[in-house]
């Protein structure tokens, strides 16, 4: 088929330089890029997660949509729609409606017919287990951020090589947890680092401390019994409790970053006697920045 099938007239096929037609994911981009503002230089993805440190992951289909809403109530900003979710381009429009500040995006994406689809659903980022290399190269000069998955030093250093803006380090917890963290982060310093699979609200801070820039929270938030009861004031709950923990963090580490939206934040620092800090906060928002991520 040919690439300007992919799109009812009047669209055209951009070219690069050179005169070489761009793929069907960068086409989709361009298409929304169309009727739409200037595309910024950097995607607004990728500082939006570096400041919020969270993903939160959900990956029931039947209940995606409640779930998400939920987790979004209770303060995750930036939400991830596993791929093979039944009717997840339908749930990605219908988040973008109801949450337009919220950063949504799609996880597990495995080729480049899918993500082709999420770009033109409206995905503000993509995340893969692996490196997908036809979709790392189709989406670097558009404002959708693109997540490779990588396990070893040598995969970290391709797809960073590759163009890979921020790395997914997946399966963490089967790597090594927060050590493992740690001895990526030593060669490379200079990489920013996502931490995902089977990662606790309590671990958080020892992932950042450890050199991740954010981490991807699946279980933690979208827990399987209170999925299977449709239970979503627990769902919410989790997110809240997520949110508040990265927020601490932010707090000890000293980059807090403050909103335009007025809220009121108080916390309370106790030092121990082996210098490790405790932190109690009080927060009356409308709480701002967390991911919302359905497989990871």
């Amino acid at each position: 088929m040919a690439l300007a099938s992919c799109f009812s007239p009047p669209f055209r096929p951009r070219l690069c330089a050179g005169g070489r037609s761009l793929s069907p994911v960068a086409c989709a981009c361009a298409q929304t890029a169309a009727t739409s503002p200037a595309a910024p230089s950097l995607p607004k993805a990728l500082p939006a997660i570096l400041d919020s440190r969270l993903i939160a992951y959900q990956s029931n289909g039947y209940t995606a949509m409640e779930a998400a809403c939920a987790a979004l109530s209770g303060g995750i900003s930036v939400l991830e729609i596993v791929m093979s979710t039944p009717g997840v381009l339908e749930v990605i429009r219908g988040l973008l409606k109801d949450y337009p500040s919220s950063l949504i995006g799609v996880g597990t994406v495995l080729n480049a017919e899918d993500a082709r689809k999420a770009v033109k659903a409206g995905a503000q980022f993509l995340m893969s287990p692996g490196t997908v290399m036809e979709i790392l190269l189709d989406l670097q000069n558009t404002d959708v951020l693109y997540i490779p998955g990588a396990m070893t030093p040598t995969e970290v250093l391709f797809a960073y090589n590759a163009g890979a803006r921020i790395i997914k380090i997946y399966p963490v917890s089967v790597l090594g947890g927060c050590d493992y963290i740690k001895a990526l982060k030593k060669p490379f310093p200079h990489i920013p680092m996502l931490a995902s699979q089977g990662i606790t609200t309590d671990s958080i801070g020892n992932y950042i401390e450890g050199g991740a820039s954010a981490v991807v929270l699946s279980d933690a938030i979208f827990e399987k019994e209170a999925m299977r009861q449709r239970n979503f004031d627990e769902i919410h709950r989790l997110a809240h409790l997520a949110t508040l923990q990265c927020w601490s963090q932010k707090l000890v580490s000293g980059s807090m970053r403050w909103f335009g939206s007025p809220f009121y934040i108080y916390a309370q620092l106790n030092r121990s006697q082996n210098s490790k800090q405790s932190i109690n906060l009080g927060l009356n928002v409308p709480l701002v920045h967390v991911l919302y991520h359905p497989f990871c």
